[in-house]
């Protein structure tokens, strides 16, 4: 058996009892990269010098009495827009093609602290937009289950190199359903966070009212562990969060027993597939089987969620996108005559299509004139939204239905159907704009062997029974055991 289908707990007491050390976890996963990166795409840099580096030195710390926490030696990938100090960070753009930072994510910092080991970057689609990862300025990533499907995106390279077993876990971003949606689509857990509960200090901003980071792992105790390490207040970003950190692997305690689930009957109307629907639907069974009780409720403003989502994200992206102008970092047009053609040449030539059609939509959103229409409007519906959450977390603990309506599609069929792909996010979206907790589990697969995702909502700052439920599911599954054959 490969080390990287070993238990974190198997792993630890190995490396304690020096039956394994660092460095061998590191290699093996640095052969199975060699072994599948060519098919699969998930990395856009690698760094197995400093990895290297990095394992020998921990194992040189082994048996010197300090704390060793379960991602102690671990080899992690972090999604390409999450800045990595000495580590190129393009955001999977031309325009960050020569960009190396200068310090380290708070994330990136965290897990540093909690002694695991970056091993590279991960591809995406380009800064965050887009749900297939085909809108990668490099290359696109492929689905480990099926390489002429997408992984979904935009943190698409997470959740195939996590499910490619090439790291144990991932970091990715979450704006309007990238972690969870690629997730469902590769068949691993993604768990986008509460807004304000992992800081955002050091990533590249999308949409900074809706941007999460979160892992990307095999399990949900996965998950608990690496939510442990990098959630918590920040001092660094402003829009963090001051509140208590409880211990998420507590509450993983394989039980339902007790929780109260609303189903909205909006998530599984028209566009949802069938087998996706039936998979969503026998996994609340399971949990039923378990103690938990649920009822059909209604989230009457779901249904203008995307359109909501598409006008705000786009605005805020137009406004965070404009330090991208070939003057400060990042590459510069050659042929720039003049201060403005530095500006639109270095634009024109550095961002990918979908890129300036979000910037755009965006800026014309915001002009005058047209920013009472769209994007107050916009503002206000979201607050509706909100509200649906919240009454129905007055009466329920969680939230269920699929994360996505179908499973992966084919690479190249949705890819110049903007509109299309941006209606595969409507399960995840409702999510960022209310800010709560969610999490993606394996519950299924398609009639063509493709894995289905089941979501689970929670109320704010309510991971612990967000996994808990989560939890319980897998225990009474065996989805997550399941491998794509590479």
């Amino acid at each position: 058996m490969s080390l990287l289908d070993s238990k974190l707990q198997d792993l630890q007491n190995r490396l304690h009892k020096k039956e394994l050390s660092v460095s061998d976890i590191v290699g093996e996963s640095f052969a199975r990269v060699r072994e599948v990166e060519d098919r699969i795409g998930a990395f856009l840099t690698l760094d197995e010098e400093g990895a290297r580096s990095r394992a020998a030195a921990l194992d040189r710390s082994i048996g010197d009495g300090g704390a060793k926490g379960l991602l102690f030696g671990l080899p992690v990938g972090i999604k390409d827009n999450i800045v990595t100090k000495g580590l190129r960070t393009t955001c999977a753009s031309k325009f960050l093609d020569n960009f190396t930072p200068i310090h380290d994510a708070t994330v990136v910092q965290k897990l540093r602290d909690a002694q695991s080991v970056t091993i590279g970057k991960l591809n995406m689609d380009e800064f965050a937009m887009g749900g297939s990862n085909e809108n990668s300025a490099y290359r696109p990533t492929r689905n480990p289950w099926n390489l002429e499907h997408v992984p979904g995106g935009s943190s698409g390279g997470s959740a195939a190199a996590v499910a490619a077993g090439e790291v144990f876990f991932a970091l990715g971003s979450d704006t309007g359903g990238s972690i969870r949606q690629p997730a469902a689509y590769c068949g691993v857990v993604g768990l986008k966070p509460t807004y304000g509960l992992v800081s955002r200090f050091g990533l590249v901003a999308f949409a900074s009212s809706l941007d999460q980071i979160g892992p990307v792992t095999r399990t949900v105790e996965d998950a608990a562990y690496v939510l442990q390490s990098i959630a918590g207040h920040d001092p660094l970003d402003s829009t963090s969060a001051n509140v208590d950190v409880p211990d998420y692997v507590s509450a993983l305690t394989g039980d339902a027993k007790g929780l109260r689930i609303a189903v909205p009957k909006e998530y599984f109307g028209e566009g949802i597939d069938a087998d996706v629907k039936e998979a969503v639907l026998a996994a609340l069974k399971v949990l039923e089987a378990q103690g938990a009780v649920w009822e059909e409720v209604s989230m009457p403003h779901n249904e203008y969620a995307v359109a909501t989502y598409y006008l705000l994200a786009s605005s805020e992206a137009s406004s965070n996108l404009a330090r991208f102008d070939g003057v400060r970092y990042g590459v510069r047009a050659s042929s720039a005559e003049s201060l403005l053609d530095v500006f639109v040449k270095s634009r024109s030539e550095g961002f990918g299509d979908e890129v300036k059609r979000r910037i755009m939509l965006g800026t014309y959103a915001l002009s005058s004139g047209y920013y009472d229409a769209y994007y107050l409007k916009a503002q206000k519906v979201r607050t509706l939204i909100k509200r649906d959450f919240d009454a129905v977390f007055e009466r329920f603990d969680l939230v269920l239905g699929p994360t996505a309506p179908t499973p992966a599609f084919r690479l190249g069929t949705q890819v110049h159907d903007p509109l299309t792909m941006y209606l595969n996010d409507i399960f995840s979206i409702p999510v960022n704009l209310a800010g709560v907790p969610a999490i993606s589990v394996p519950c299924g697969f398609s009639r063509d062997g493709l894995p289905i995702g089941l979501q689970l909502i929670g109320k704010a700052f309510d991971e612990s029974t967000v996994l808990r439920a989560a939890h319980a599911f897998e225990q009474a599954t065996e989805y997550h055991k399941q491998r794509p054959n590479l």
